[in-house]
């Protein structure tokens, strides 16, 4: 069974309940969603090999370590995953990014893809997917297939809130794809949205309803 990793460092928290306040604007929004990302990513690539390597100092040559194995690919989720990617491009500036697009059905709650542009060779990248919301899951498991079937092997699924029903349905589906979040919320309500959630992260990173 895949592993959940809740990221409850003091700052992602703070910056978490600041997101979470319907009267923050979608500037501030947007801002705070990119920081939270980027502290995120820290704890997200703490596994990436390191191999030795040298470098030349002011004063000597000295051993020292780089990051080996895989280069690294960051996969949004549209809309809502576009507001995570900065923050991680931040610290890892030299990953391809990828998107698939999907949207949820508001009767059914179903996934429906649209779009899927990802690095020609995602198959050996290790792979970011970001989204904010793991709500039914749906998305989520979506987006992992999409990857598989071009070959990936190597994906870990970045969100910022969570809802238990989510989390099971990915690890249902894909046992080995690990999950990363920065809150682990109550539930869902009858229209599938996170409780207490933060609201539609979509609309409210671009201002749309």
């Amino acid at each position: 069974m895949s592993k959940v990793h809740l990221i409850d460092h003091p700052l992602i928290q703070h910056k978490l309940t600041l997101i979470r306040d319907k009267t923050t604007g979608a500037k501030d929004f947007r801002d705070l969603v990119s920081e939270i990302s980027t502290l995120m990513a820290y704890e997200v690539t703490r596994d990436l090999p390191l191999e030795n390597s040298t470098v030349e100092t002011p004063i000597c040559v000295s051993e020292a370590k780089v990051i080996s194995g895989k280069k690294v690919g960051i996969i949004a989720v549209l809309r809502a995953g576009l507001g995570m990617v900065e923050g991680m491009l931040r610290l890892i500036p030299t990953a391809k990014v990828g998107h698939i697009g999907i949207y949820r059905d508001p009767e059914t709650l179903r996934p429906i893809d649209y779009y899927c542009k990802l690095p020609s060779d995602v198959n050996e990248r290790n792979l970011i997917i970001v989204d904010p919301m793991l709500a039914t899951g749906g998305s989520a498991t979506c987006a992992i297939r999409f990857l598989k079937d071009k070959g990936a092997t190597d994906i870990k699924l970045v969100v910022l809130v969570a809802a238990p029903e989510g989390i099971k349905m990915v690890q249902e589906n894909h046992p080995d794809v690990d999950i990363y979040a920065a809150s682990i919320d109550k539930c869902l309500n009858s229209h599938g949205y996170i409780v207490p959630g933060l609201g539609d992260a979509g609309d409210r990173l671009f201002g749309t309803k």
